[in-house]
């Protein structure tokens, strides 16, 4: 596909945009500087550094018929510094001031006519920190993407390129050797595309319906949790499976104690998270800005034993590793992008608005670098990452590990969730209820 070219997944995401559903996913990145913060400065030079990633300057260009593609084209007013603002904390008395202004930053949705990006500088934290908050539309990119596109934007960064290993010269294939390998291509993804919807169709789960359901919101909650990756490495140890599995056993552990406080039952149901999943590293000919499959993990939040827990979570992720990316229902992405545009300018919304019916939550795990990073000097101290609220859902969890720190972004329906904190004081209690039977 030509890079100009927005995929058919990109234009889907740009299909569930609303200003109760914008589509952009978001980081908010903590620095301790060496001395004295000049926030202008940061400006300056933050726009600098995106002025020459062209990502960042393109805009989307619907083409013609109506119910067609669309494409990026260079935005011929842009100027990098328009999409990064200044803003010092002043009101010290709330709990967390950072997380409650990017709790207002974070919904305003993202103008579509113009580059599909914005910043913040935050000054004002302790300790003379600063922050840097960033949200990208999924339409641009999706999270391996969105980091590589934060590399640029630090000290010194290289981002590693994926370049193809030339293995001697090749004879040039035949005109019906191209067509019989094009016309069983295209068979092999029939058949694929036909069996995940199929299985989408046999995953979803009208009845009963979801607790995490809700009504669609203009406004969001952020909360940031810190844990320690050597409290996960040593559950891991003790209980095997993937950080990941115990990531998401740690999660199904908070998901039921915060069900519970609501006064919802735990015991109904499993909750079912989709789980996204990385394809940049499988076909290097992909440059859209999304390049994504996913999981359906199973969080057993009926199972009281958090070592039942994971060990039903890692039974769901291995099943779903050995059947591969492209099956199962939570392949969604790869359907969708085989889809005409035309179908996603028509349908999508309204198939937005049966998320809950497959799934209750999304959790996505977005891996960084774990070596030293700073921006102007300032020291990187930690990286929470934020996925955007699928229609109708009141829950997304993002989670990065930077260093020795796992970060958890939690982003929530304001108006269905008022008080964030609970749930984020469960994960930090679900941790703790899974290192205590390591023993």
């Amino acid at each position: 596909m030509p890079s100009d070219r927005l995929s058919a997944l990109d234009i889907a995401f740009l299909c569930l945009e609303g200003e109760a559903t914008p589509m952009h996913m978001g980081a908010v990145a903590t620095f301790r500087p060496r001395g004295h913060v000049d926030p202008h400065r940061l400006r300056s030079l933050l726009a600098k550094r995106a002025a020459v990633i062209p990502k960042l300057g393109r805009r989307v260009r619907s083409t013609w018929p109506m119910f067609g593609g669309a494409q990026w084209e260079k935005d011929p007013d842009f100027e990098a510094e328009r999409h990064i603002d200044v803003h010092r904390l002043c009101d010290l008395y709330e709990p967390d001031p950072l997380a409650e202004f990017a709790s207002h930053w974070i919904a305003e949705p993202l103008d579509t006519n113009a580059p599909l990006w914005n910043m913040q500088i935050v000054t004002g934290l302790p300790g003379d920190e600063f922050a840097v908050l960033m949200k990208f539309h999924h339409a641009l990119t999706d999270g391996a993407g969105a980091v590589e596109v934060g590399f640029g934007l630090l000290d010194d960064v290289a981002i590693p390129v994926q370049r193809e290993v030339a293995d001697g010269p090749r004879t040039p294939a035949s005109p019906l050797d191209v067509l019989r390998s094009g016309a069983s291509t295209a068979i092999g993804q029939a058949a694929e595309s036909a069996g995940i919807a199929r299985d989408v169709l046999r995953a979803a789960r009208p009845y009963p319906i979801s607790p995490t359901a809700t009504v669609n919101s203009t406004s969001r909650k952020l909360g940031f949790v810190k844990i320690d990756l050597a409290d996960i490495r040593y559950i891991r140890k003790a209980h095997g499976g993937t950080t990941n599995d115990v990531v998401l056993a740690v999660l199904a552990g908070a998901l039921r104690d915060w069900m519970i406080n609501r006064g919802q039952r735990a015991d109904a149901r499993s909750l079912r998270a989709l789980v996204p999943v990385s394809l940049r590293g499988r076909d290097a000919r992909n440059n859209g800005g999304n390049v994504l499959s996913g999981y359906l993990c199973e969080l057993p939040v009926e199972l009281d034993d958090p070592v039942d827990r994971l060990a039903a979570i890692r039974h769901s992720m291995d099943r779903n590793k050995k059947a591969g990316p492209s099956r199962g229902a939570g392949a969604i992405p790869i359907l969708a992008n085989r889809l005409p545009a035309g179908i996603h300018r028509l349908a999508t919304r309204m198939a937005g608005m049966a998320a809950p019916l497959l799934f209750d939550t999304v959790v996505t795990n977005v891996p960084l670098p774990s070596r030293p990073m700073t921006l102007d000097g300032a020291r990187l101290r930690g990286v929470y990452p934020i996925v955007p609220l699928a229609p109708h859902q009141s829950v997304g969890i993002a989670v990065s590990s930077y260093r020795n720190t796992l970060h958890i972004g939690l982003q929530v329906n304001g108006a269905a969730v008022p008080d964030i904190g609970s749930l984020s004081d469960a994960v930090t209690k679900s941790v703790a209820g899974l290192y205590q039977r390591c023993g």
